[in-house]
């Protein structure tokens, strides 16, 4: 299984080199039109990144395994969790789109929901399928509450 970071830091290289080989630019902003998306951008960056510090503190005090490719030693529902099954993914993914925004590189948007298809096929089917195996009818409640990437079901 590849490590999911490997995944994403993968993409933002990708984006960065495509963005020096074939630049796009956010089309035809004016100068105003720049600053909503750099500041939209910075908004969206913050709000992804306070999704993975909040994932990793609520993981850290349930005493759960945060290394994608180990064993999950406890099911973790609250904090983040409570609205997305993948909040660290889902704010890795907010994180590059929100840097695409705000840097003016739309090849960051890009890999990064082509980095978050990835880690759905690649890490997540697997790593529910050993959460429902470790967990069985607590992973199956939880996982028909809340959804795989955000929202409560």
């Amino acid at each position: 299984m590849p490590w999911p970071p490997l995944l994403y830091g993968a993409a933002i290289i990708v984006a960065i080199v495509l963005g020096r080989l074939a630049p796009l630019g956010l089309p035809s902003l004016d100068t105003g039109g720049q600053r909503v998306a750099f500041w939209a951008g910075l908004s969206v960056l913050v709000a992804g990144a306070g999704f993975d510090a909040s994932a990793m503190w609520t993981m850290a005090r349930a005493r759960a395994n945060i290394l994608p490719h180990r064993a999950a030693t406890a099911l973790v529902t609250s904090g983040p969790f409570a609205f997305s099954r993948n909040p660290i993914y889902l704010g890795n993914t907010l994180m590059m789109v929100g840097a695409g925004l705000s840097f003016g590189n739309p090849w960051l948007v890009a890999t990064g929901f082509a980095a978050a298809m990835l880690v759905e096929r690649l890490a997540i089917r697997r790593e529910e399928q050993h959460l429902d195996a470790r967990f069985g009818p607590a992973w199956r409640d939880y996982s028909a509450r809340v959804g795989r990437w955000f929202g409560r079901r």
